[in-house]
């Protein structure tokens, strides 16, 4: 039986040789690529991001990132954001003075946490709903984050047929979206691949869930 295909998309964020290293360990062939086709052709798509919302959003859209999350979804093909990958998911990013525009795909504003302590650096618990398939066997466990800022509200309404987002929180100071399952797109504001065997498993439950 062949292993899920995953693209870590390459465009100039940071390092990110340990999500390809964590994703290979969790099941998946994965390359680490700026083409467009294997992005597109991919069973999974992974988009990291480190560093200020600003440069992250300029990045993408110099690798038409953006136009190429959309596509995907478009199709119902997942797609999986890692920290600042997850913030510009969001509407507006506000740091250190810049408002900057998100992709959009969620209504909502990152913003600096509400917290005595930035940034918020280590081991945290978190809060998953039961209809979270991420957290599939690791509830309880702890994960690793490196943030100032987050999403600390969550507003998309969903109608039905279609099931409503899981939506995981964590508080370091305030309460926070730590990851958010939401039809093809998913997201998680630590880091799974610093987050030791149970980041593995929910890059495990990632990658099972992908379709074939």
């Amino acid at each position: 039986m062949s292993r899920p295909s995953v693209v870590v998309l390459d465009y100039g964020s940071g390092n990110v040789h340990s999500a390809v290293k964590a994703l290979q360990l969790a099941g998946a062939d994965v390359e680490l690529t700026g083409d467009r086709q294997k992005a597109m052709e991919a069973d999974g798509l992974v988009v990291p991001g480190v560093g200020a919302f600003a440069a992250v959003m300029a990045s993408l859209d110099a690798a038409r990132g953006g136009e190429l999350i959309d596509r995907r979804l478009a199709g119902g093909r997942p797609v999986l954001g890692i920290c600042v990958g997850m913030q510009v998911l969001f509407e507006r990013g506000r740091e250190r003075g810049a408002d900057t525009t998100g992709l959009g795909e969620w209504p909502g504003e990152v913003e600096e946490l509400k917290a005595p302590v930035l940034p918020h650096i280590g081991w945290n618990t978190v809060d998953a709903p039961r209809n979270s398939v991420l957290f599939e066997g690791i509830r309880g466990e702890r994960f690793y984050f490196v943030h100032s800022y987050g999403a600390q509200d969550w507003t998309l309404d969903v109608q039905k047929p279609f099931p409503a987002p899981a939506v995981t929180w964590a508080t370091h100071g305030s309460p926070f979206i730590a990851a958010v399952e939401n039809g093809p797109l998913s997201a998680t504001q630590f880091h799974p691949e610093k987050s030791g065997p149970a980041g593995i498993r929910l890059l495990t439950n990632w990658i099972d869930s992908l379709p074939s």
